[in-house]
């Protein structure tokens, strides 16, 4: 193990490095974005980190910080971190990386945390920062989603090839009811509820995109994407556009309303699994873990996508969110860090 400072040297020289060999596709869209680290444990150690999201009810962006085994809430108005201790158990490292959360969602007036650990869903009150209520999981969690229509809270469990279930009942001392499962062979990875259209969307781990009705559920639909490996999705909700992030560098945008038909892709950097949408700006977010870029795609309200800028990341950076206005942030597990960025660009 390298001595923190040694570590931080390698590592801005990783990023440095990064920036002035962009790759060809990506050097007449460099961009220089603000950008401000934020050490999540104030140690600079290693965390699995994985999904974030913001949740506007909270004013919040909610980092699960994997092995610490605490949720951190960055305020977007001044960067400012508050960090919720031991809401599930930690770990001591990659070694264990079984332990503690990667994923949250709000809803119902709660937090709903994974716990790796104890293989559970945790419901937190968001007052005491305490858990309220926990349903046993099947097999590991990997994200975990709020669907507000029916006051349920949707896990996905790669391992099971599966989509657990839960009933959220009662007030302040709530339950966990399991209610059912979704069979998802060959996935579920990622998820995104899509509560105009009644609809859940995951992918498949390879060439697949598939939909799911709510209240129904069970698997409607299922759509080519062109990937070589399907990691990430976002939600154009407003023009009902959904976009699936293409691991071996690539952004494809389709439309559910026409059978998954495809409207647009665009080529981004190497390593894409997360991707986030701004409706704001009309902005799509696609870091690349392997290039060590973020990728900036401006997309019309017909799924026509064009990058518009190129920034540089951190290497292993595969996860990203957005406030929906001008911020950016992307994990950077080998530094145990977020990296908030400002979004001026403009297409």
């Amino acid at each position: 193990m390298f001595p923190r400072l040694l570590r931080s040297q390698i590592m801005l020289g990783i990023v440095v490095s990064a920036f002035f060999a962009l790759p060809a596709w990506a050097a007449m869209h460099t961009s220089s974005l603000p950008q401000r680290v934020l050490q999540l444990n104030g140690s600079g150690k290693m965390l699995d980190l994985d999904d974030m999201i913001y949740a506007p009810s909270m004013h919040r962006v909610l980092v699960p910080a994997a092995q610490s085994g605490a949720l951190v809430l960055i305020n977007p108005a001044t960067q400012h971190m508050t960090h919720w201790n031991h809401v599930v158990p930690g770990g001591s490292g990659a070694e264990r990386d079984d332990a503690g959360t990667t994923s949250a969602a709000v809803g119902s007036g709660f937090v709903f945390v994974s716990d790796h650990k104890d293989q559970e869903l945790v419901a937190l009150n968001p007052q005491t920062h305490q858990p309220v209520a926990r349903a046993r999981l099947a097999s590991g969690p990997d994200y975990v989603r709020y669907v507000a229509t029916l006051k349920q809270v949707w896990v996905t469990e790669p391992g099971a090839s599966q989509i657990e279930r839960f009933q959220v009942r009662g007030g302040a001392h709530p339950m966990l009811s399991r209610v059912g499962a979704v069979a998802v062979n060959g996935g579920p990875e990622s998820l995104v509820i899509d509560a105009r259209r009644g609809m859940a969307y995951t992918n498949q781990w390879k060439s697949h995109t598939l939909e799911i009705s709510l209240h129904h559920p069970a698997l409607k639909a299922s759509w080519a994407n062109t990937c070589r490996g399907s990691r990430g999705l976002a939600l154009d909700a407003a023009d009902g556009v959904l976009l699936v992030g293409c691991k071996e560098g690539k952004v494809v945008a389709l439309d559910p309303a026409s059978d998954g038909k495809i409207l647009g892709h665009a080529k981004v950097g190497a390593g894409v699994d997360i991707i986030a949408w701004n409706p704001v700006l009309r902005h799509v977010y696609a870091p690349g873990a392997r290039s060590a870029t973020l990728s900036v795609l401006t997309m019309d309200p017909r799924g026509r996508l064009k990058r518009v800028a190129t920034a540089p990341a951190a290497p292993h950076a595969h996860c990203v969110t957005t406030d929906g206005r001008r911020h950016v942030y992307v994990c950077d597990p080998a530094a145990g860090a977020v990296i908030s960025y400002t979004d001026h660009v403009r297409p």
